[in-house]
């Protein structure tokens, strides 16, 4: 039996995401202690690198998607591979913080060719019915990409750090070109089929119009605005949760090592819920099951602040990690079962873009919170407590069964 195409599409994004977000955005940070050693830069000036990259792709997400659209994802991944790996080289000659910046932002946009907006666009085109087990296959990319953290450190360990991002800048050229080539934008180019079904499985399937909007239709839609501004709460909760995760064990008594495990562990736990998750939504209603994750997030945040051993830690890494993992699988489900295809790319560039600016959010609010009181206890509350906004959102989110019946 001939394995469908557009899983062998769902297997160039896994590889590629994991290849990416090792290096940018969960293994970055054990570039940091050599470069500063090596400048006398502070963490704040370092640091300023990762708010560049929230801020960037802030602006630019939403642009991404109206060329993801025009273009297809083939040709912005081939891009994004490209510069990435030139980003990456560019950076181990860097001399000066300034040559550090642009160079970051480089690598950033250069990410943003081949993450989030552009992987989730071509998967959409090829899967249907079963989109949420391929959005979280996926998307377990990013999490597969903590087992790289470790190769990474490694590397630069023995070589030192310039070095390191020249043998990764070359293995993203080596690993990504050859990929790029099996991408394909729509099933149709190859005579095919989301899913692999045939013309009459299609027609006996589809009980209800497919939704489609137009772009202008979904940004007046109120289910859109409800989907952005609950994606918004997820992203500020979680980028303040990864960030702050090390320091916050640190400032209650849990040794770093510890800490340092329990960092390493978000992103792996995270698989579960973007498998799972991803797999409960092609069976049941997709907004039902993206309310259940936030609840489990939100549980998962209130054990979170009330960690004093290591039982509750791993209870958090049960939850909190998979539900967040499951939200970003459902999200693109969602926006495709809502919205259609014509404008998928545009409109989950806009998602990301609003999401993004909770990203920015989070993590210096939970700081200032700790700055301010000497704890991180209340600030957990209050992000505990917007997860029930998030879920009174994606209740109110009208399916295309709701809406029909609706018109009938």
């Amino acid at each position: 039996m001939l394995i469908f195409y557009g899983w062998w599409i769902v297997f160039a994004c896994f590889v590629i995401s994991l290849y990416v977000s090792s290096i940018i955005f969960f293994g970055f940070t054990a570039f940091f202690e050599p470069i500063v050693k090596e400048f006398g830069w502070s963490y704040t000036q370092v640091s300023f690198a990762t708010s560049l990259r929230g801020m960037e792709m802030g602006i630019f997400a939403p642009f991404l998607g109206f060329l993801v659209d025009r273009w297809g994802s083939r040709m912005l991944m081939f891009l994004g591979v490209i510069t990435v790996g030139l980003g990456l080289i560019l950076l181990s000659f860097t001399q000066s913080l300034t040559m550090f910046y642009i160079s970051f932002i480089l690598l950033s946009f250069g990410a943003g060719g081949v993450t989030s907006i552009v992987t989730m666009s071509v998967v959409a085109n090829w899967f249907d019915k079963n989109s949420g087990k391929a959005f979280g296959l996926m998307a377990s990319g990013f999490g597969a990409s903590g087992l790289l953290i470790p190769v990474i450190v490694w590397l630069i360990e023995v070589y030192h750090w310039r070095p390191t991002l020249i043998f990764l800048g070359l293995g993203m050229w080596l690993l990504g070109i050859p990929l790029c080539f099996l991408i394909r934008n729509t099933p149709e180019q190859l005579g095919l089929l989301p899913d692999g079904q045939s013309p009459e499985t299609v027609l006996s399937d589809r009980q209800i119009p497919e939704a489609n909007m137009t772009f202008r239709e979904a940004l007046r839609n109120k289910s859109f605005l409800y989907l952005n501004l609950s994606e918004f709460i997820r992203l500020m909760i979680v980028t303040a949760v990864i960030t702050h995760v090390m320091p916050y064990l640190s400032s209650i008594g849990i040794p770093r090592t510890t800490a340092g495990l329990v960092a390493a562990g978000i992103p792996l736990f995270s698989i579960l819920g973007r498998l799972g998750f991803g797999w409960l939504s092609d069976i049941y209603e997709k907004k039902y099951i993206m309310a259940i994750s936030f609840f489990l997030m939100g549980l998962g945040l209130l054990i979170f602040a009330y960690v004093q051993s290591w039982w509750v830690i791993f209870l958090f890494l049960l939850l909190f990690p998979p539900s967040f993992g499951g939200l970003t699988v459902l999200r693109a489900a969602v926006l495709r079962e809502n919205f259609g295809l014509s404008s998928f790319g545009k409109l989950l560039g806009i998602l990301l873009g609003v999401a993004s600016l909770g990203g920015i959010i989070g993590p210096p609010l939970a700081g200032w919170v700790f700055d301010t009181w000497h704890s991180y206890y209340s600030i957990w509350l209050v992000f505990a407590g917007s997860v029930g906004l998030a879920i009174l959102l994606v209740l109110k989110i009208e399916s295309p069964k709701e809406e029909s019946s609706q018109k009938t």
